[in-house]
């Protein structure tokens, strides 16, 4: 058993927890939201109110820190809207906030780290996009992200791994959902980088029960039809209206490919979910 502290329980981190619960492992969980620690607590998580800052960090995250050997960092980087600082677009907010964290990791006993990442950080290069990609970042989230994952990867003091995920689905969240019924969208032949919430939680275990660290995984799943092609099957399939798409060749070719975590895992996606 190992007990493990997972900072954002939301999409991913609390039917992730859920599992780990189920399979022996202590986890303590954070939440922003006060009315979600009875939530938390009703399926075994010790709940812990933590919010993080690009200022500073509540107190709460030493006792949710305190006594665990792994934290998973699930927190999105929000750079939208009402959690944007749009008095200073210069200042790297999402990045702050990790460097905040920092010094609690260290004063305490985690010793690994497996950081939730994003493709984005490659941005939409035209070719096989595997781990000794270089980076290169078009979106703001996309280059704060890569920039978190430096400064996580740069620390001495434990080990961390890079968990960098394509486009998440799940039986309550999908594309499709708000592309139904649009018109004139691009990249018809755009090929999709997905991966099921399913996958995301297997693979997180496997890193853990194989002790994969100090390393860099892209996960989406080996299933790349085009955009135009799947979104249409899609909408067929949950009786939606169809999308359109404009016909202009598509400019990205982008696939990200699976292997290295197929082949240092061993691992199989469960390509009936998508």
């Amino acid at each position: 058993m190992k007990k493990i502290s997972i900072l954002g329980c939301g999409w991913l981190g609390l039917p992730l927890a859920k599992t780990l619960i189920k399979k022996g492992h202590s986890v303590n969980g954070s939440t922003t939201s006060e009315n979600k620690l009875s939530i938390l607590e009703n399926v075994g998580i010790n709940p812990f109110l933590v919010t993080l800052e690009s200022e500073r960090a509540s107190e709460s995250i030493i006792d949710f820190l305190n006594n665990s050997e792994i934290l998973i960092i699930d927190i999105p980087p929000k750079l939208r809207g009402n959690n944007a600082d749009l008095s200073d677009p210069s200042r790297k907010i999402f990045v702050e906030k990790i460097q905040n964290l920092i010094p609690f990791i260290e004063k305490s006993t985690i010793k690994k780290v497996l950081f939730v990442s994003s493709t984005s950080v490659y941005g939409d290069e035209n070719e096989l996009i595997t781990e000794e990609t270089i980076p290169n970042p078009e979106t703001e989230s996309g280059k704060q992200l890569l920039l978190a994952e430096a400064v996580l990867q740069n620390n001495q003091n434990f080990e961390t791994t890079i968990l960098r995920f394509g486009g998440l689905i799940g039986e309550d969240r999908h594309p499709v959902k708000f592309l139904a019924g649009k018109e004139n969208l691009e990249n018809p032949d755009a090929p999709v980088n997905l991966i099921h919430q399913n996958d995301c939680i297997s693979i997180i275990e496997e890193i853990i029960n194989q002790s994969k660290w100090n390393d860099v995984f892209n996960a989406v799943a080996p299933f790349h039809p085009t955009r135009q092609e799947y979104y249409t099957q899609k909408a067929i399939d949950h009786n939606l209206s169809l999308p359109k798409f404009n016909n202009e060749e598509s400019n990205i070719k982008k696939v990200i490919s699976s292997k290295k975590i197929e082949n240092s895992l061993g691992y199989q996606f469960s390509l009936e979910n998508y």
